[in-house]
């Protein structure tokens, strides 16, 4: 269409040429349909093959995984070293330059912080950054590619608006469906929350800045058409506009309190506040799109089902696991403070709850503020009876004490945790559960999970654990497990390396009670290895190895070396696993990757970066 408009002055024009640029602004006029549902199959399918592509990969892995475990748990150590030789040179070429790869460097996990308040979060890998460049670069090239041959320029900002719009509400499926803690595809492409939540936070970003293209080209229009005044009425009496506007402004403020400074500083407050706007955000949409009955409205159905249901999954799981109609009321927590400003925090459940390890949990805690909810490493499990004349105990990867056959509806289940003390939540617990020592505090608590322990340790030969401070929660299950598995010859693992740093001594009694009945199981001499390093020891000669499978030294582990030596020792296939501050995680995966070249060593890594 060609163009009549002629400027008499900034932002006004003719009267007649006001009648051929108005209607750029509203409805479909303008709006290229035809490429923009080009567009949004190309972005579904390449999600789609992305999503494919990983699931054929994982069950690739999972089946090797299976016939390794059937292959290898009758065998010795030395009859596996045949899965200990990595013989696919492309394979360990891509999990040391891709997959297992920091961006640049060794800095991967390792907060960038400004200053002790202000923390600019941590830096995607190289994997995470291939599929996240690809996502926003496919998508700003969606935006652009425009009918540019198209005489009217205003006609050109149309088409820019309805593609924007599009692809912003297309997205914003994926944005839901990262967000959500029960997610399906979590256990099924065995991708951590963690990386999801990395994916959520990037999709955000780009549906917050199509949507504001969206509104910038709706403006441009309608400004030449009739200016500031014109676009003040709108906004105010227009319900398609004013709803439209409550979207794009909640957006907006969610990608500013969305920041990482801003949201590493007040967490516990962006988290209640971006659940809110995040509601007006779809509201808004949603209601934008009703008004003009525009066809992206069964996708905000879509959005507005996928966000209600993962609310709904959170609270049937803590109704579910938290209170029983059978007399055993809600769930109890028992908080003992311990030297080195942490909790031992153990949760009385009224059911019975089967938990793998490797598991967490988000916990609440009554009097502390009940909307606050942060994830846990499950450290310990144990199920009893709630018969007290019935003996009955059993841990989650382990048997002791007497045992009787039970209904499950008379079984309990003990659920214990270590909380480190830092800001907010985390240092109310400890101070309120230091103000009762030597007693334990008792609270009403909520238990949200089992989430995670979605990767098995059981086809390996050779496990090697790495925990930072709190982080031996963690591990304690692995190490439980992997010994029954070993005793029982049901699993493959024949050699348990488990290194723990803390940095003083007195860290050990947060899980003392647990690691001596780990000490204390069958077998645990032939198959496990524990490495203790005290950073800050009090007195470095106060630290003793109390046998060679109990090693205590000072200062802090050479990570590089640990691995280094174990893979001269390796049997069988390698897995190395990590849970603790970002530093350390990056040292072993700097040391895995290093290693890759000669055997089979894969790694994993537990975090919560947020």
């Amino acid at each position: 269409m060609p163009s009549s408009v002629s400027t008499l002055g900034v932002g006004r024009v003719s009267a007649n040429s006001t009648s051929t640029i108005a209607p750029f602004s509203t409805a479909l006029n303008g709006v290229d349909q035809r490429m923009n549902n080009v567009f949004k199959i190309l972005l579904w399918s390449s999600l789609g093959m992305l999503a494919m592509f990983i699931l054929i990969a994982r069950i690739i892995q999972r089946s090797r995984a299976h016939m390794r475990h059937m292959a290898a748990m009758n065998l010795s150590g030395q009859q596996q070293r045949y899965w200990a030789v990595s013989r696919r040179k492309w394979w360990w070429k891509i999990k040391k330059h891709v997959l297992y790869a920091p961006l640049k460097n060794k800095r991967h996990n390792r907060e960038i912080r400004l200053s002790s308040a202000l923390n600019m979060g941590t830096i995607p890998g190289r994997f995470h950054t291939m599929i996240l460049s690809t996502f926003i670069l496919s998508n700003i090239g969606y935006m652009v590619a425009l009918p540019y041959n198209r005489e009217d320029k205003y006609s050109v900002a149309a088409a820019a608006r309805g593609r924007s719009g599009v692809l912003a509400i297309v997205n914003m499926i994926g944005l839901i469906i990262f967000a959500g803690r029960n997610n399906p595809l979590i256990p099924l492409l065995q991708i951590s929350f963690d990386t999801y939540n990395l994916m959520h936070r990037w999709v955000g970003r780009m549906v917050v800045l199509e949507v504001v293209v969206h509104t910038l080209c709706w403006a441009y229009v309608k400004y030449a058409a009739s200016g500031w005044p014109g676009i003040g009425q709108m906004i105010a009496f227009d319900p398609f506009i004013s709803w439209g506007s409550v979207g794009l402004v909640a957006m907006l403020l969610i990608a500013v309190t969305s920041l990482s400074p801003v949201r590493h500083a007040f967490y516990e407050t962006f988290l209640n506040v971006h659940i809110m706007l995040a509601f007006f955000a779809i509201l808004g949409a949603w209601i934008h799109c009703e008004i003009a009955k525009l066809s992206q409205l069964p996708y905000l159905k879509v959005i507005l089902c996928l966000w209600m249901a993962d609310r709904i999954a959170r609270m049937a799981r803590l109704a579910w696991y938290n209170y029983s109609l059978t007399g055993k009321g809600w769930t109890k927590a028992t908080i003992q403070a311990l030297p080195g400003d942490a909790c031992r925090v153990t949760l009385h459940l009224p059911r019975k709850v089967n938990i793998k390890p490797g598991s967490h949990a988000y916990l609440r805690f009554s009097t502390l503020n009940i909307w606050e909810c942060h994830p846990f490493s499950i450290a310990w499990v144990e199920h009893i009876s709630s018969n007290p004349s019935l003996p009955f105990t059993k841990t989650e990867a382990g048997n002791s004490g007497k045992q009787l056959q039970l209904k499950a509806k008379d079984i309990v289940t003990d659920v214990s945790f270590v909380i480190h003390s830092q800001t907010g939540l985390t240092k109310r617990l400890f101070d309120k559960a230091n103000s009762y020592l030597p007693g334990a505090l008792t609270l009403t608590a909520a238990f949200e999970g089992p989430y995670g322990g979605d990767h098995s340790l059981d086809s390996y030969g050779h496990v090697v654990l790495f925990a930072g401070s709190s982080g031996i929660t963690h591990q304690i299950p692995y190490v439980q497990h992997l010994i029954n598995g070993y005793n029982d010859r049901s699993i493959a693992t024949r050699k348990i390396v488990l290194v723990w740093i803390v940095r003083d001594s007195e860290h050990l009694e947060w899980v003392r009670p647990w690691m001596n009945q780990v000490l204390e199981m069958q077998g645990r001499r032939e198959c496990l290895v524990i490495k203790l390093f005290v950073t800050r020891p009090k007195n470095p000669r106060e630290i003793n190895s109390p046998s060679n499978t109990v090693q205590m030294s000072p200062g802090r582990p050479n990570v590089r070396l640990i691995m280094q030596n174990e893979v001269k020792e390796q049997v069988g296939a390698m897995c190395v696993t990590v849970c603790g501050p970002g530093g350390l995680a990056d040292n072993v995966r700097e040391a895995v990757r290093d290693v890759q070249e000669d055997r089979v060593v894969d790694f994993i890594e537990e975090s919560f970066t947020w």
